[in-house]
């Protein structure tokens, strides 16, 4: 009879059977389901004889049919027990939820599909129906991924994002890395503010630092002390004549308006060119000519109408030594109130200078102070003076680095730091001259000279001016017993090379000075006095 709690069959006849040998006994519904009879009819409502022989194990049944022992279904095992022809259907637990894959999709190798159970033996009696056991995280369900590709192998769910084996590990080696970068940035960036901050000294402001003002005084033995007590003291000379012109430098040598300078300076104005006086104030004016002399090549001029002239001292140019540091002022190629430093680098020095005209009037023989102080065209004139702003010498020439040989004053060559100056002793007594009577005397020992003679020492011609005597009668020379043909060696013990020294050393007397010369006579050396006597300059 059928009261609606009878076991529904899922399975479907065997191939080529016209019936059924032996009735299947299957749980059906829950609870004390009945268990199916032999006789009772089947799904087809036909029935089977409930005696069949049952074969002996190990052997085939015999007929059209093969054996299949009781209870063994009629379909193969399912490996996915996927209903209908799996576990109960209706009662088969839900696939689990998926979980989700490893990092980036990688799927997980296939796992070893655990071994289906053997078919159940065939029972006697009815077997109440068990519950289906709930799949535990290894059962086939985890391993099934009904969304994967067709031909995919089967995957398993991989651990919760974040749980991986050393994730942890990970995530500390990245914040470290991390701190460590930004603490590397950081400091970058704060070092290059704070250097930024340093130079500038601000971030927005640019504030230089500089020292605070001071009086501008400085110790009057240092160069700026002395250039500031000599500078007021110091002129440019501007010389314009019919052919030529010219600049020089001066100094003030008293409140008159006496400057003094040299006769170069003031040789392109002739007698009726033009000269002006700057001072180092600025204020110009109008000089006159008082005196120069060629020989000694220097001049004096004079400024009226001016006030608050500041006369330069004169020193002492014999106290001199070589090494004293000097000061040159001047305006070379037309600077104003340029001043140099240097030293003394010699002492008497003999120079000639000048000679443009070819007779010789122009040239002017100088024992003069050498200094390495920077002298150029435009300091002629210009005084050297010491460490106590004292005038020791007038800056009066140079040797040129183009020339090759002599010695220039008013050339445009630059200094090599071979520059010349007339000693003060010097022109201090030839200023006094010119300003007093308006010419300069020379001293002379009333001799000729042979200007060709090449051994050493000065030598006395043979001949004067015009077919004269070379030893002048009653002259110096003549009274100290010199005669035509004597070789001078010394004078006053400094020797003598050639007759151009033998000229600068008397000339660095003043006449009416004794003088005591050595000579050769005939292979005979012989000492001779005498007192030098006076010319009139030119």
């Amino acid at each position: 009879m059928d009261d609606g709690r009878q076991a529904k069959w899922w399975s479907r006849p065997a191939t080529g059977r016209p019936g059924r040998d032996e009735p299947e006994s299957r749980g059906g519904g829950e609870g004390d389901a009945p268990s199916v009879r032999p006789d009772s009819p089947g799904p087809t409502g036909s029935t089977e004889p409930a005696d069949s022989p049952v074969p002996p194990a190990g052997q085939e049944p015999q007929g059209s049919a093969p054996y299949r022992p009781a209870g063994t279904p009629l379909h193969e095992p399912d490996a996915y027990s996927t209903p209908p022809y799996g576990g109960p259907g209706p009662w088969a637990p839900a696939p689990p939820v998926q979980r989700p894959t490893p990092a980036h999709g990688t799927p997980v190798p296939p796992q070893a599909v655990p071994p289906q159970a053997a078919p159940l033996p065939p029972q006697s009696s009815p077997v109440p129906p068990q519950a289906t056991p709930v799949p535990s995280s290894s059962s086939q369900w985890l391993q099934y991924d009904p969304w994967g590709a067709p031909g995919q192998p089967l995957t398993q769910a991989g651990p919760p994002a974040g749980t991986e084996p050393g994730s942890r590990k990970n995530r500390r080696g990245g914040a470290f890395a991390g701190m460590l970068l930004l603490t590397l940035v950081a400091s970058g960036i704060g070092g290059g503010v704070g250097a930024y901050v340093e130079r500038t000294g601000g971030l927005t402001t640019v504030e230089l630092p500089q020292a605070s003002h001071d009086n501008g005084d400085r110790a009057p033995e240092s160069v700026a002390g002395i250039a500031a007590s000599a500078l007021p003291s110091v002129v440019t000379l501007h010389v314009s004549g019919t052919a030529e012109s010219g600049t020089g430098t001066g100094f003030v040598l008293d409140a008159r308006g006496h400057i003094l300078t040299n006769n170069h300076v003031v040789a392109p104005a002739g007698s009726s060119g033009d000269i002006t006086v700057t001072f180092s104030s600025g204020e110009t004016a109008a000089a006159e000519l008082v005196g120069k002399d060629s020989g000694y090549d220097l001049a004096v001029v004079r400024v009226r109408g001016v006030s608050g002239l500041k006369p330069l001292p004169l020193g002492n140019s014999d106290n001199v030594r070589v090494g004293d540091p000097v000061v040159a002022i001047g305006a070379p190629f037309d600077l104003s109130n340029t001043v140099t430093s240097g030293i003394i680098s010699a002492k008497q020095r003999p120079i000639t200078a000048g000679g443009e005209k070819g007779d010789g009037s122009d040239i002017s023989y100088v024992d003069a102070l050498q200094t390495d102080a920077p002298i150029n065209p435009g300091n002629s004139g210009g005084p050297l003076v010491d460490t106590q702003a004292h005038v020791i010498g007038i800056n009066s020439a140079i040797r040129a680095a183009d020339s090759g040989k002599g010695t220039e004053r008013g050339g445009q060559s630059g200094s090599i730091g071979l520059g010349f100056a007339i000693p003060i002793n010097q022109g201090k007594r030839v200023a006094e001259e010119l300003i007093n009577t308006g010419k300069a005397t020379h001293p002379v020992i009333g001799v000729t000279l042979d200007m060709k003679f090449t051994g050493d020492g000065a030598k006395v011609g043979e001949k004067g001016p015009e077919d004269g005597p070379a030893v002048t009668k009653g002259g110096p020379a003549a009274k100290a017993g010199i005669r035509s043909g004597d070789v001078i060696t010394e004078v006053q013990g400094q020797r003598v090379h050639s007759g151009e020294e033998l000229i600068v050393k008397i000339r660095a007397h003043r006449p009416g000075d004794r003088l005591e010369l050595r000579l050769t006579r005939g292979g005979e050396e012989r000492s001779v006095t005498l007192t030098l006597g006076s010319a009139s300059g030119t």
